[in-house]
C-alpha cells in the first residue's frame, strides 16, 4: 500500500465530511484508490474510509461472511488498531456487500444508537454498495439537501425501513457511509429523511 497515511487520509477525510454534510451528494476518491496495491475483502473505497474514520479510540464490528468477517477484522485491526467488539458496543459497523440478511437485520436491531444525554454515542455504518448514482430509489430531504436529492444505493428496501426506524427519536440514530466499487461515497446522516421510492 502506497497511500500517505496523512495526506491522501485527509483528503478522504474530507471528501466524506463533504458528503455527509451534503446528503446523497456523491464523492470520487479515484485519486486515492488508484494508490492502492493490495488485494483486500472489501472495495477500495471502502477501505478507505474506514481507514480514515477508525483509530485506537474507537471500536468496530464487521458484518459478512465468516471468510471475509475474520480477514477484514484481522487487516482493520492491524491498520488503525482499533478494537473489535460485539455489535451492540461497536461506535462503527463495517457491512460488506455478501453480509447474510439475517445479520445485517440483527445488527440494525442491535446497533447503537446513543442516548438524549450522548446522542454521540451511537453506531456509524460503513457500507459496501454495488454502484451509487443519483437516480431513483432513495428521495432525500432534511438539513443539507435543497429540496429533494434522488439516491440509487443497490441496498434493499428493508435495510432502509430498518434504519427509518432507527432515527425516528432524534437526535438518536445512526449515520451512513456507502463506498462503492466505482470509488465513489455518499453519506446519509440520522438527520436526513428518507423515502423509498422503489425497490431497491
Amino acid at each position: 500500500m502506497v497511500i500517505d497515511q496523512i495526506h491522501d487520509l485527509q483528503q478522504v477525510y474530507r471528501k466524506v465530511l463533504n458528503s455527509m454534510s451534503r446528503p446523497g451528494s456523491i464523492s470520487k476518491l479515484n485519486n486515492m484508490t488508484e494508490k492502492l496495491e493490495d488485494d483486500f475483502p472489501c472495495n477500495d473505497a471502502f477501505f478507505l474510509c474506514a481507514l480514515t474514520v477508525l483509530d485506537a479510540e474507537v471500536t468496530f464490528h464487521v458484518v459478512a461472511s465468516e471468510e471475509k468477517k475474520a480477514r477484514l477484522t484481522e487487516i482493520i485491526s492491524s491498520y488503525t488498531m482499533s478494537r473489535v467488539a460485539p455489535v451492540d458496543k461497536a461506535d462503527f459497523i463495517l457491512l460488506l456487500q455478501d453480509a447474510p440478511e439475517y445479520q445485517v437485520e440483527q445488527a440494525l436491531i442491535e446497533c447503537k444508537i446513543g442516548n438524549l444525554r450522548d446522542p454521540q454515542q451511537s453506531a456509524t455504518w460503513i457500507i459496501e454498495s454495488a454502484l451509487l448514482t443519483n437516480s431513483s430509489g432513495l428521495s432525500l430531504s432534511g438539513p443539507g439537501i435543497n429540496g429533494v436529492q434522488h439516491l440509487q444505493t443497490g441496498i434493499n428496501q428493508e435495510f432502509w425501513q430498518r434504519r427509518n426506524e432507527k432515527v425516528n427519536e432524534y437526535p438518536l440514530g445512526i449515520d451512513v457511509i456507502l463506498a462503492d466499487f466505482s470509488s465513489q461515497v455518499a453519506c446519509i446522516p440520522r438527520t436526513t429523511a428518507v423515502t423509498i421510492t422503489e425497490v431497491v
